[in-house]
């Protein structure tokens, strides 16, 4: 459950990919959610929280905590999945408030919860449409899994 004090900044494109369900980690203005469609193993968002849709509109200290949220996000990706590269992918046509598909990049594949996770799109670009819907079940986990790399 949900009071108003936690959906403050709240936005519907944040809603969208899950929250609160697929929440690892959360900040002033950022939010950080597991990717209900996987295209690799440990796909995430970086959405911003509020009601820009343009990401020059953000306020100031906005860009100073997305440093500090993307060096966090980026040491427990490489940690967990032993990515060779994170893509960064800032898209906002069908969701149009400001954020980021987070996508760690590998050869070969990575296996986790008895599922395979190749990428597909190795070593060019990210290819979403082979992306894994997880289930429920399986978010619970990964966000459990991933929310311990931010504690």
């Amino acid at each position: 459950m949900t009071d108003a004090r936690t959906e403050r900044g709240i936005n519907d494109t944040i809603r969208r990919f899950g929250w609160p369900a697929t929440l690892v980690a959360d900040y002033r203005h950022w939010v950080v959610l597991l990717r209900p469609q996987a295209p690799t193993l440990g796909a995430l968002v970086l959405a911003a929280k509020g009601e820009a849709t343009e990401y020059g509109a953000l306020p100031g200290d906005a860009f100073a905590e997305q440093a500090r949220v993307v060096a966090a996000l980026e040491a427990v990706l490489r940690r967990e999945t032993a990515c060779a590269r994170i893509n960064y992918l800032m898209l906002m046509m069908a969701d149009p408030h400001v954020h980021f598909h987070v996508l760690p990049r590998y050869a070969g594949l990575r296996r986790r919860g008895g599922i395979d996770y190749p990428d597909a799109g190795w070593p060019k670009l990210p290819d979403l449409g082979t992306a894994i819907a997880l289930t429920r079940e399986q978010i619970t986990e990964q966000v459990a899994w991933l929310k311990e790399g931010f504690s």
